[in-house]
């Protein structure tokens, strides 16, 4: 019914299961190491060809600061913290009410808007580029950090809801009646008993969404056109010229972008893998 711990496999099994771990491991940090070495090159080093190849001059520190000092990736960083921050906090927040209503509350219709919110996350998100755009025109919202965070928040919402909605029903319904029982406001049950019960929840679903909403290209390209409100994935893209293209800069700006998801991850890691696992085992 289960399937067998590796360390009972026989030899030649856990050999080339090592081997092949080994093997994935490096294809998948291939890019990545490319793009740190990339980020210390020099442009005589690029212009030479040596793309794949140890940089014949170390510009690590050269490279890093003058992408701070002679681009906007500093503007870029800041919109991309002042877009995703809200966004994470209203969509987390809006999403965690309503999957405490539909999980604990029996009401007509219920299921009916449970399934509103499943159907969401199945419309893919390219065809309603124009109709978003043109709404956003229309409530002035277009170019704005505040278009952005509303958007994101409801698109973020449906699925956030089916998250923390599978986390919440799982939740004793004798410990939420005997509260109501002893008179505890809905308002007091939700924040002193259910919050801190999903709060590995919370944190996993945190995560996840600020990695979505700050990796987000598609949106920002289409709904933004300034560097004053422009995110970091698009401003990197923005780093490349009409006829060349710097990119050791453009490398050393796309760490930049991917340094906060992933210190973001480390520091929640603990709560990120609780939050995965809740409810994964009985007893």
């Amino acid at each position: 019914m289960f399937p067998t711990p590796i360390e009972k496999r026989s030899l030649p099994f856990n050999i080339s299961y090592r081997v092949a771990v080994w093997i994935a491991l490096i294809l998948w940090l291939l890019p990545l190491i490319a793009v740190l070495l990339t980020s210390a090159r020099s442009t005589a080093d690029l212009n030479a060809g040596n793309y794949w190849g140890i940089p014949s001059q170390w510009m690590l520190v050269q490279n890093y600061e003058q992408v701070f000092t002679q681009t906007p990736m500093l503007r870029y960083l800041l919109n991309s913290i002042i877009i995703t921050v809200p966004a994470v906090i209203g969509a987390v927040s809006l999403s965690t009410l309503a999957g405490y209503s539909l999980a604990k509350f029996k009401f007509r219709g219920r299921m009916g808007l449970f399934a509103a919110f499943i159907a969401g996350n199945f419309v893919p998100f390219q065809i309603l580029m124009i109709p978003v755009r043109d709404l956003t025109i229309h409530m002035g919202l277009y170019d704005t950090a505040s278009g952005l965070i509303l958007f994101h928040i409801a698109f973020q919402t449906g699925f956030c809801t089916l998250f923390m909605r599978n986390f919440i029903v799982g939740l004793p319904d004798e410990l939420i009646e005997a509260a109501r029982v002893e008179g505890v406001s809905e308002w007091k049950i939700f924040r002193h008993i259910v919050l801190p019960l999903v709060r590995p929840a919370l944190a996993a679903l945190a995560v996840l969404i600020f990695t979505f909403v700050w990796n987000d290209y598609f949106w920002a390209l289409v709904l933004v056109q300034s560097d004053d409100v422009r995110p970091i994935t698009a401003g990197i893209a923005a780093l490349k010229g009409q006829w060349m293209a710097s990119w050791q800069l453009i490398s050393a700006g796309s760490i930049v972008a991917a340094l906060p998801p992933v210190m973001l991850f480390f520091a929640m890691q603990r709560h990120f893998i609780a939050g995965l696992t809740l409810g994964a085992t009985k007893g």
